[in-house]
């Protein structure tokens, strides 16, 4: 199906993140857009609010007559939807076009040059990071969110004038094999989906093909001393990237007074003075791979600068809530053992001498079977770890895999205790934190305004 044909489009998983970005981007362009989610949330209702039909039940009847038109409709749907979905079945055995997310996403990336971010970690904060420096700069540009943007309170951005098209790769279920990225970046490939790919190297092996999806003229910027190898077609550049050493790098790193500023390091120009809108240890690298990528394709060294200095953050991206001489809280989406030990090291080189506690809830059975150990590894960095039970998500439990299992191996010093979430509040409330973090991309966080204003009232 061709762009141009599409008069309605129908999303089963209406109100996950990524997918309510293309579902703006099908408004915006003014057609039909209606769908299906679990449950209500802000994000569902903003999309009601913006124009999209959403209901919440499996139900034939609540699907809108023109989204049942099958020669004029695209029906998008998440990889999290169960095969037994009735909508879903209902449209695969009529005939409809049903298509991935990821692959709407390729659709644009061969109409726009696609500037991709791929990686475990990092890949939300460094899109979004880039999608800000092009926005404000003479170069704009498209972009497809994994996370809310601070700055413009949406994962979408839309531009009527530029050819780019910034987009976060998913490696889950193999959906960024779909993308024809323009260029990339690559910001890590620590295993993970191990219930998708089984191995660590058929995980290493889907990105290293990934990247033979990047256009010949194209571009990769690979954060440096990655176990995968890229295999790139020819004439497609190669750069590398870090902190401290590559092609792009810092140098003159100052963190004090709560302000980051350094050098960025560059084969094209140079630029000095840079200082972080959000100064966080962790942005310093992220932000080299956000501006690489700008200035490659154009953005002048003021345009990167006054970026950055703009760059206001990701909601659950190392989100401040509260930050003051008694309390630090913030929220993290951190889920995996390595984004956990960014976020404590952060932390700690933020907050040096201060007690730094995390409430932790573990995301997936799998994962936690699977990296139980790194996971107690990386929360062995902060001085006390509070664990709750598991988010299932989309799967059902595993004998023996629970949180238990990640306070046993927590190193012998760390506070602990293992508590369940409904009691999150009155432990909130029971105790005086320093600086405390919400870790997890589970449910856990939909307590975190409530945290606020407890760990408020106590200043008080």
């Amino acid at each position: 199906m061709e762009l141009k044909d599409i008069k309605s489009v129908y999303f089963i998983g209406a109100g996950g993140i990524g997918m309510s970005a293309i579902a703006r981007y099908f408004i915006h362009k003014g057609m039909v857009v209606a769908g299906y989610d679990k449950t209500p949330t802000d994000l569902t209702r903003q999309l009601e609010k913006e124009g999209m039909l959403i209901h919440y039940e499996e139900n034939l009847e609540e699907i809108p007559h023109v989204c049942k038109k099958q020669k004029s409709t695209l029906v998008v749907y998440t990889p999290a939807i169960p095969a037994t979905h009735i909508e879903l079945k209902y449209f695969q055995e009529n005939g409809f076009e049903v298509q991935k997310r990821a692959q709407v996403l390729g659709i644009l990336t061969r109409t726009h040059k696609g500037l991709c971010f791929a990686g475990t970690h990092g890949k939300t904060t460094t899109s979004t990071m880039c999608a800000h420096i092009m926005h404000q700069s003479q170069k704009d540009c498209n972009a497809f969110l994994g996370g809310i943007s601070k700055n413009y309170g949406t994962n979408y951005i839309l531009s009527d004038k530029s050819d780019y098209v910034v987009i976060e790769a998913d490696e889950f279920d193999r959906s960024f094999h779909w993308l024809r990225p323009w260029m990339s970046v690559i910001t890590a490939t620590d295993p993970d989906h191990l219930d998708i790919y089984g191995t660590k190297e058929a995980y290493l092996e889907s990105f290293r093909h990934y990247t033979e999806l990047i256009q010949p003229n194209g571009a990769l910027i690979i954060h440096k001393n990655l176990e995968m190898k890229p295999h790139v077609q020819d004439g497609v550049k190669v750069y590398e990237y870090s902190r401290n050493e590559g092609d792009f790098h810092a140098e003159n790193i100052k963190i004090e007074n709560g302000e980051i500023t350094f050098d960025f390091i560059s084969p094209i120009e140079n630029v000095t003075g840079i200082e972080l809108g959000q100064p966080i240890p962790i942005n310093i690298e992220n932000s080299i791979a956000a501006m690489a990528m700008a200035q490659l394709n154009g953005c002048t060294a003021e345009e990167l600068k006054y970026g950055m200095k703009t760059y206001s953050g990701v909601d659950r991206r190392f989100d401040f809530k509260i930050k003051n001489d008694k309390h630090v809280f913030l929220s993290d989406y951190g889920h995996h053992p390595k984004e956990i030990l960014q976020s404590a090291k952060s932390l700690k080189e933020l907050y040096k001498g201060r007690k730094i506690t995390a409430i932790f809830q573990p995301h997936l059975y799998t994962r936690t079977r699977d990296f139980y150990k790194d996971f107690a590894d990386a929360l062995s960095n902060f001085d006390e770890v509070i664990l709750t039970e598991i988010y299932p998500a989309r799967e059902e439990p595993i004998p023996g895999v629970t949180s238990q299992i990640i306070y046993d191996e927590l190193k012998e010093g760390v506070e602990k205790s293992i508590i369940k979430k409904d009691d999150v509040l009155d432990i909130v409330k029971s105790r005086d934190f320093d600086v405390l973090v919400v870790l997890g991309a589970g449910n856990l966080d939909n307590y975190v305004p409530q945290i606020a204003k407890i760990l408020e009232s106590k200043e008080k």
